[in-house]
């Protein structure tokens, strides 16, 4: 919980509850120590998704590298009698010591993927789970969502604008997500400095409406950020406002934003004028509740730039990936969850993505760590090894190489797969078995 002096929340104390329940249970029956395999895994895709996007893991690691249970949360579990002494003690020298794999952010993942493994005691892995999960569920659900409008703006660029619209701290983890996959700028400044996202924003109605008219405001802006800069034009008269903006900036405006009404005819009409004006290099951004399918049905107008929020903060319409950690194995012995609609598949588990000779992705293969078969010349591994030890294994791909896995694997997925309306997932999730998830 954050702390009335605006504090972000404990790491450690974003264990859940049940958690430690269990944890005390175990270490108290000695089946605490027993070497578990955890698998993160999402039984199905959001309603309508044929993909998703793999996100938060670097966020992930660092969480858990910072996972400690200093004096404040020993003291608060004491005072609320949350857990016994024994499991107090255990907590004050909790490290994870254990392994991780799992597949690399910019991946992409289909229902019952192992996008990451978690391999260690089950005390020192079953306390990780609500940590683990809120992460990968937050940020591969707007990856996700980010990545189909990408697709859909079909290289026009795309500026994240939706801090108002979320969490304070979700804001920050939202617009990274976003930039992974394939956002060009945030207007989040803690994301720009925390990540090196470039940050982009223009002027709110707010200072329109400050001024005594649009021409006093439209001057001020320019005498402050030059001509480069993108002036709002429909605060009152959107035809007014671009003669007014053009007037005032002359013909080397940097750009326009039309933020309401209806953008796609109003789009092509603001092109028509600027262009009978002379400022034909000045570009138009929309913004303005947009989602993948507002901007699909936009590609054919003049817009040069997209303005995003609440959409992509909330997932557009999937704020959760649906993502679960479950425990698969014990001690070498397979154990699985059979629960109607709930069911999990044993084992500690491996996986790579079949290619044909064109590149294009056919299925996903889920087998056995034990037993990968050998690769073909057009199959790829999906896993990586991430922590060691409890140690996080080398240099582990940036936020740019994240980006560039996406790009990649879109390309790679069948024509049918890019779609935004409904329909099977863009290729088949294939166990060892031969059964398909």
């Amino acid at each position: 919980m954050a702390s009335e002096t605006g504090a972000g929340p404990s790491t450690a104390l974003l264990t859940d509850h049940y958690e430690l329940t269990m944890l005390g249970s175990a270490l108290a029956d000695g089946t605490g120590d027993r070497r578990c395999v955890f698998e993160v895994f999402a039984r199905r895709l959001p309603d309508g998704r044929r993909y998703g996007v793999v996100a938060g893991t670097a966020r992930v690691l660092e969480a858990i590298a910072d996972f400690r249970f200093a004096e404040a949360e020993l003291a608060q579990l004491r005072s609320t009698a949350v857990v016994d002494d024994a499991t107090l003690s255990w907590l004050a020298d909790y490290t994870f010591s254990g392994d991780i794999e799992g597949y690399p952010e910019g991946e992409l993942y289909f229902p019952g993927s192992p996008i990451l493994t978690v391999r260690g005691t089950f005390a020192e892995a079953v306390i990780l789970e609500t940590l683990v999960l809120s992460i990968l569920n937050h940020d591969s659900a707007i990856a996700s969502a980010a990545a189909r409008m990408s697709g859909a703006a079909n290289g026009r660029p795309i500026i994240e604008m939706g801090g108002r619209r979320t969490h304070e701290y979700a804001a920050v983890a939202a617009a990274r997500a976003a930039y992974l996959a394939g956002f060009a700028t945030t207007s989040n400044l803690e994301a720009g400095r925390r990540y090196g996202i470039s940050t982009r924003g223009t002027v709110a109605h707010a200072f329109m409406l400050l001024h005594d008219d649009e021409e006093q405001a439209f001057r001020a802006q320019i005498a402050k950020m030059g001509t480069d800069t993108t002036l709002l034009v429909d605060t009152y008269d959107i035809s007014a406002g671009i003669d007014t903006a053009v007037r005032v900036a002359g013909t080397e405006l940097g750009a326009i934003r039309i933020d309401s009404g209806d953008v796609g005819p109003l789009a092509r009409r603001a092109r028509e004028q600027l262009d009978r004006l002379g400022a034909k290099d000045t570009r138009i951004v929309v913004s303005g509740d947009l989602d993948e399918h507002a901007i699909a049905a936009l590609r054919a107008e003049p817009v040069d730039a997209y303005g995003v929020g609440t959409s992509v903060v909330t997932g557009s319409g999937a704020p959760t990936a649906g993502m679960v950690y479950k425990l698969v194995d014990v001690e070498g012995r397979p154990v699985e969850k059979r629960s109607t609609h709930k069911e999990s598949r044993g084992g500690h588990k491996s996986a790579f993505r079949r290619h044909r000779e064109t590149g294009t992705a056919v299925e996903e293969v889920i087998c056995p760590a034990s037993r990968v078969p050998e690769l073909g010349e057009h199959d790829r591994a999906l896993q990586i090894p991430l922590v060691r030890g409890g140690q996080v294994t080398g240099e582990l791909p940036t936020l740019e190489d994240s980006r560039r896995l996406l790009r990649r694997g879109l390309v790679s997925l069948p024509w049918e797969g890019l779609k935004l309306s409904h329909g099977e997932p863009a290729i088949p999730t294939v166990f060892a078995s031969g059964e398909k998830a």
